[in-house]
């Protein structure tokens, strides 16, 4: 039985921008908690934080007001080096464009994180298979980009994502670019990844038809949580 840890903790979590002469705020006051095996999904229109409130929790950007806690520790006592090892080691990204390498196999592309990281061969090999396995594209390795599927592409990619097999999946509309039915195999491959493998997920989306098998809706709205954020749940499962 896995033990129930909190990996990110966020207080009063906010962001403002400097858009020539006037100020942006991008997040006011976001405090959530993501742990161990949870799917979060983050749901707004346009410009409601989002991706800001994605990209601070990953490090990629330093908050304006507020902390956010990494297993515990403030992110912004993390030296450069350190932050490089958790994206490499305890982070995993998906984004909306596949940003995949075309010259290279879907193999190729998912083992590529483990030959930067310097990992001998044969282990090279047994991990990508299991991660492509964990997506269900063993059949589809040999294969390019250009090859497969929208939807196939976006699985070779999250595949990437949790080669180093990391601790939370943070994925910034992953199924923008998806039809319906391949938006849905997406998020039901994250539940899968969430349950079987305690990989916590958190992803944001505009699809509303897919909040259902997340374990959690965070809404935002001008950049805050939007208030009886339980009820917005409820909502969307019925």
């Amino acid at each position: 039985m896995v033990k129930i840890q909190k990996i990110i903790t966020t207080t009063d979590l906010g962001r403002k921008f400097e858009v020539g002469s006037e100020e942006v705020v991008g997040l006011n006051g976001v405090n959530i908690v993501v742990n161990t095996g949870q799917f979060i999904a983050l749901v707004g229109r346009s410009g409601s934080g989002k991706t800001t409130l994605l990209n601070l929790i990953a490090g990629l950007d330093k908050p304006t007001d507020g902390s956010v806690f990494f297993e515990g520790r403030d992110l912004s006592k993390f030296s450069e080096a350190e932050l490089t090892e958790l994206r490499r080691h305890k982070l995993g990204f998906v984004f909306q464009s596949f940003g995949l390498l075309p010259l290279l196999s879907a193999f190729e592309n998912v083992e590529l994180p483990l030959r930067i990281s310097g990992v001998k061969s044969k282990e090279r090999e047994q991990r990508t298979r299991e991660a492509l396995e964990m997506v269900g594209l063993t059949r589809r390795s040999n294969h390019r980009p250009y090859e497969l599927s929208g939807g196939e592409q976006q699985r070779v990619a999250i595949a990437r994502a949790i080669i180093n097999r990391p601790l939370l999946l943070l994925a910034d509309e992953p199924t923008g670019e998806l039809d319906s039915v391949n938006a849905q195999a997406i998020f039901e491959l994250f539940t899968e990844m969430v349950r079987n493998h305690s990989i916590s997920v958190v992803a944001a989306t505009h699809d509303s038809t897919l909040l259902a098998m997340a374990d959690q809706v965070i809404e935002l709205r001008d950049g805050q949580i939007v208030d009886g954020n339980s009820h917005y749940v409820d909502r969307f499962r019925g």
